[in-house]
């Protein structure tokens, strides 16, 4: 049975964090964006933008914690 590597715990601990902060600060400036689109009245078009680039991120964070789940695997 081989020892777990601290060095290889510690990066996926700092990526899983990464992850973490990434999410957070989405939806959090997700949810700002939405609101100031709402009360300075933009166009349609611009809030699409904010939210594209919300799923281009929730995507991100999809693939890095399947990358953290696979390598815990081995």
């Amino acid at each position: 049975m081989q020892r777990p590597d601290p060095s290889s715990d510690r990066r996926l601990a700092l990526k899983a964090r990464l992850v973490a902060v990434v999410l957070a600060a989405t939806v959090i400036l997700w949810m700002g964006a939405q609101w100031l689109g709402g009360q300075m009245g933009w166009e349609t078009r611009y809030v699409f933008l904010f939210d594209f680039a919300a799923l281009a991120a929730f995507v991100w964070a999809i693939v890095v914690t399947y990358q953290i789940w696979r390598e815990r695997q081995r």
